[in-house]
Order: structure tokens, then sequence, then C-alpha cells
């Protein structure tokens, strides 16, 4: 079911800015205390092309915050949830049973089972933080501002050139989410592949 509310919130991320130092990635990290092996924002090194016309870039992914959240439509306990104030997608560890439908629901791969509490965790868009009147934590951190957060209208309206999706990623139309890319040129080419270093 769509979301209305006027004020949904979203990231947008400047792919030209990033230099892939993983920044956002420890900040969320600390941030939320994170154990071993669960990464709310992580960053993704891609090549498309083949020798001697090989070209590479960074993706920052976190949640989506998507306006139709797959993960919301399947949870059976309420667990995960659209908070209504922002848009944003929020989660109850009171609620959760540890099923899993939310994980195997995202086309993006985000929320995650933590194994030593057996419930599912995810990117909150660092809710606290900016009730305090702060930045998420990985747009604070990120060194090269690629990362900035707020009105997803505002930032598409800002960045005309901005997509929320690209070749590698899931079509768009499956949960409309609530990301602005501005794309390296490489990103917009068929036939990315993962790098792992």
């Amino acid at each position: 079911m769509a979301n209305e509310t006027a004020a949904r919130k979203g990231f947008f991320f400047n792919q030209d800015n990033c230099i892939g130092c993983r920044t956002c990635q420890i900040a969320c990290k600390d941030k939320n205390d994170n154990e071993i092996g669960v990464i709310f924002r992580h960053v993704d090194d891609y090549e498309v092309g083949a020798y001697p016309a090989v070209k590479g870039f960074h993706y920052a992914a976190t949640c989506n915050h998507c306006e139709n959240p797959a993960c919301v439509e399947v949870c059976p306990n309420g667990a995960t949830y659209v908070n209504e104030a922002d848009g944003t997608v929020q989660h109850d560890d009171s609620k959760c049973i540890g099923c899993e439908y939310c994980v195997k629901a995202c086309p993006y791969g985000h929320p995650q089972l933590v194994e030593s509490l057996h419930v599912v965790h995810r990117c909150n868009a660092c809710i606290q933080l900016r009730e305090a009147g702060e930045k998420p934590a990985c747009v604070a951190a990120c060194p090269m501002r690629a990362l900035e957060f707020g009105d997803i209208e505002e930032l598409r309206a800002a960045h005309p050139e901005g997509v929320n999706e690209l070749p590698f990623l899931p079509s768009a139309s499956q949960t409309n989410p609530s990301v602005v890319i501005a794309p390296k040129e490489a990103a917009t080419e068929a036939g990315a592949v993962p790098v792992v270093l």
C-alpha cells in the first residue's frame, strides 16, 4: 500500500563524488553497534567493459525507504512498518519473530537477521539522530559529501539529473525506492559486475 505522506524522506547519492572509502559504512556500523557481518550501509565496487576499456564505479547502498516497501507488505506481525511522519521504514524489535519474510521480500537485500538476537535489524535512517536535529551518521561522515538526506521530492528537484534505478539494480517499479542517484557514466552501462578486492 502506497504511503501518501507529503514529507517522505530519502537519500541522494552523488556517484561522481564517491571514492569508495567506506567511511559511511564504518560510521553506520559504529552508530548502530552492529555485530560482525551485519552492515546496514555498504559500499560495493563494480566494473564494466572489457580490457583494455574497463571502467569502475562505487555504489553506497542502504535501505531505500521505499514508497511501496515489500518488507512491510510481508511482515506478519507488523514489526516492519512505515513511519507516517516521514515515510521511512522502521522496525519494532518487540514484535519481530525472526521469520525473515522481510529479508526474502526486499529486492535490494537490505534487512538482516541478527542471529544472536533472532530479530531482524535494518537502517532506520538514524531516526534518533534526526529527532535531535542531526544528520544520519552516513551522511555526516562522508568526507566527499556524496550523500544527502531529506524530503525526497526536494532532493529530486535539486538533482534533476538523478535516477532511482541503474542497470545493476532491481527495477524501481517494484517498490518505488526513495533514492536519487546522480550516476557515473559507467554505472549507466549494462553488464556491470561486482569486484571483490
